[in-house]
């Protein structure tokens, strides 16, 4: 997998390849803690309790946990999408907390978000053709640099696809069109929020694919944010796993499927087909 000519994905997004700095951090999150406070009981839920993640630039790093663990409010954190509460991130070589809204606004087509529901993310009242015809108005010089039908291409979508609606689209091709809008951008960092999630095996296998090629071919990092290890491993090369708000175990992801440290870890070891560990909790 050496070119765009391979994997039907751009080696050159802006003139120039992109090459992965691994010592260019395009997001830090140290000691982060997010609260939630419930309106009718007045009770605080610490949804995120002293997190600390890094990921350098062309990096695929994962965070899992089962649903509720605080992995999609860290997620949304980060990207300044959600909640911060105390501690740092920096996202892009920029401190969260000390710019301002319009320079995160203008950051946002460098840091795109692929949700778990696509048809949720895409304008019922407007045509794929449509959408990305606002997003190039909007990000003229972002978006210049590829036609919509070879956009669709690299995310193997036929041009016809550009006249449909959202439902008209199946869920693999409204997720494959959400990829596309985000790789229209540009962007150097692409969080994927269980972007798999309600889709038939054999489709999960494909967005899944296309967004490892994404990676390697553009040099942008991924965020990738899921409850199913089996899908983490098939595309991270570093993974966090989150219990009740807190990472318990992070490491390379060969090393924690080798070698669990942590029972919670076990346990989601454990639910995988074929697996070899048991719980001893």
């Amino acid at each position: 997998m050496t070119g765009a000519a391979q994997t039907g994905v751009p080696g050159d997004l802006a003139g120039h390849p992109r090459t992965p700095d691994t010592d260019t951090a395009v997001l830090v999150v140290d000691d982060l803690v997010v609260e939630h406070r419930d309106r009718s009981t007045g009770t605080v839920l610490r949804a995120v309790d002293h997190v600390s993640l890094r990921i350098g630039a062309g990096e695929s790093v994962a965070v899992v946990g089962e649903s509720g663990s605080g992995k999609t409010t860290l997620a949304m954190a980060a990207t300044g999408l959600g909640t911060r509460g105390d501690g740092a991130i920096r996202l892009l070589g920029h401190q969260l907390s000390s710019i301002s809204r319009a320079r995160l606004r203008r950051l946002r087509p460098e840091a795109q978000v692929v949700f778990q529901d696509p048809h949720g993310s895409l304008d019922p009242r407007q045509s794929v053709r449509s959408g990305l015809r606002e997003l190039r108005r909007l990000q003229p010089e972002r978006t210049s640099w590829i036609s919509d039908t070879e956009l669709l291409d690299r995310v193997r979508l036929a041009p016809q696809i550009l006249d449909r609606y959202p439902h008209q689209l199946s869920g693999g091709q409204a997720q494959r069109v959400c990829i596309a809008r985000a790789l229209l951008m540009r962007p150097r960092l692409i969080v994927a929020d269980e972007p798999t999630s309600g889709l038939d095996v054999s489709v999960q296998a494909d967005v899944l694919t296309l967004l490892a090629q994404i990676r390697q071919s553009t040099g942008a990092a991924l965020l990738m944010i899921s409850h199913d290890l089996a899908v983490v491993r098939s595309v991270c090369d570093a993974v966090y796993v989150m219990y009740q708000g807190r990472v318990v175990e992070s490491g390379p992801c060969e090393a924690v499927f080798a070698t669990p440290r942590n029972d919670y870890t076990r346990e989601l070891l454990a639910a995988m087909p074929g697996a070899r560990w048991r719980s001893r909790r």
